[in-house]
């Protein structure tokens, strides 16, 4: 057996340990000279590099596989190569501006971390009961039009991934549609900053309930086309079928979460088990398969998918019979945006900028203070966690005292995913490795933080 050398000899070369034993290093398209100097000394340990840039087009993520023949003997995965610093960043941003940088994480499902960050800062506040139920409604929906999207990203770009262009297409034709929805509320079809401590930025506007209504058919019919296309496709089904397979074991000791340990049987939902924004008050099931491979995985998204339009329908209903306020009363807290957009769609209107600067001093002297200074969070720290599309995002939050964070960390669900990649894939095919790996649906983005 090859070992493993930090010594490679260039980048078609063999490298020789002490024990005698070689290790292959293939780049690029050096594989037939690989193959041919390993048959020629008799070796068939090859070290392939499958990576650094998208071997599975969800970031930059390394994969350093150990194969013999087509069979892969070792996996190990190199990460960092996306990272942006985010959450030291936070330390240097007012509590509000910190939506903006977490928002940027993994940018699939971006809705979930400016939640879970906005939870923890009402925590730390004291504020959680104070937050509108109109504000809440609208979290809730925007999560789950999030987690209709995200699942249709995993599943859409997995099929890409093996060759299935048309499964992409039908998953972002879906997506688009709910992409309209979000720049129809926020301007901004991805990295929102939508969500704020104490509601939300704005209100939406007075014909999203009905436009949301008009899409979502556009969208069931997206997810039951591509579950047809794919579900009972012998070559799909051959594809992913016990390949990437984890027994529950494995899954709860290597921290797996989401619908990769659904699909073990394990009915992990935080909107169950720790309910929060109001879930606990919505019908939905939480779905589960009791064999944790790839087509259980895809299986669990796809009918994750319908509950989350049906949590979606029923914010509806609650939306059109629910008026008032979107953020918190105290305006020591609350974000002073609650006012009317220009004709143009950007900026402030006219009305609202000439009362700020010609009828009352003490409006225009607070918002330049709230807006550069920001609000002081009483000293503490606190954890908050929700239910992303890639299982649990938790947040943990420390304040001094002070108008910006003194640390915020999040517990991306992708990064503790990805620990299960070795369990999964060591002892199966080569080719099967990016199936795995897309089962599981990692973002990068919020991997390298």
């Amino acid at each position: 057996m090859a070992s493993n050398t930090s010594s490679p000899i260039g980048a078609t070369g063999a490298a020789t340990d002490g024990g005698g034993a070689r290790e292959f290093i293939a780049e690029g398209g050096d594989w037939a000279e690989i193959a041919e100097e390993a048959e020629r000394i008799g070796e068939e340990r090859i070290v392939v590099n499958m990576g650094p840039v998208h071997p599975s087009t969800h970031g930059v993520l390394r994969l350093i596989l150990d194969i013999e023949g087509e069979t892969v003997k070792e996996l190990r995965l190199g990460n960092g190569y996306l990272h942006t610093g985010i959450e030291k960043n936070m330390e240097y941003r007012t509590w509000t501006q910190g939506v903006t940088l977490c928002t940027r994480m993994d940018y699939v499902a971006n809705f979930f971390q400016e939640v879970a960050y906005c939870l923890g800062v009402e925590k730390l506040l004291g504020i959680t009961d104070e937050v509108p139920e109109r504000a809440t409604l609208i979290r809730v929906l925007l999560m789950e039009l999030n987690r209709i999207g995200s699942h249709l990203v995993a599943i859409g770009s997995g099929g890409n991934e093996l060759g299935a262009t048309t499964m992409m297409t039908i998953a972002f034709r879906g997506r688009e549609e709910i992409l309209r929805i979000f720049e129809h509320i926020s301007g901004l079809r991805m990295n929102n900053a939508f969500i704020r401590p104490g509601g939300v930025a704005q209100d939406i506007p007075g014909d999203t309930v009905a436009m949301v209504r008009e899409l979502m058919p556009k969208v069931r019919r997206d997810i039951g086309e591509l579950q047809d296309l794919t579900m009972a496709n012998p070559i799909f089904k051959a594809r992913h079928n016990d390949v990437g397979y984890i027994s529950l074991a494995g899954a709860l000791a290597l921290g797996l979460t989401g619908p990769s340990v659904r699909a073990t049987g394990y009915p992990l939902d935080l909107r169950r088990l720790q309910p929060y924004c109001g879930y606990e008050t919505y019908d939905f099931d939480v779905i589960t398969r009791d064999y944790s491979d790839a087509y259980n995985r895809v299986a669990v998204r796809f009918d994750e998918c319908y509950e989350s339009l049906k949590i979606v329908y029923q914010v509806l209903d609650r939306l059109e019979a629910t008026p008032g306020p979107v953020m918190v009363a105290d305006k020591k807290i609350a974000w002073p945006a609650q006012l009317s957009i220009g004709s143009d769609g950007q900026g402030n209107s006219r009305d609202h900028i000439r009362e700020i600067m010609s009828t009352s001093m003490e409006s225009l002297i607070h918002h330049f203070k709230l807006v550069t200074e920001g609000f002081h969070v009483p000293a503490g720290q606190v954890h908050q966690a929700v239910e992303h599309p890639r299982g649990v995002l938790g947040v943990h939050l420390v304040s001094d005292g002070g108008t910006k964070p003194y640390r915020a960390h999040f517990r991306d669900p992708s990064f503790s995913n990805l620990q299960s990649m070795a369990m999964m894939t060591e002892g199966g095919q080569l080719a099967d490795v990016v199936v795995a790996l897309a089962s599981i649906d990692p973002v990068m983005g919020g991997v390298d933080r």
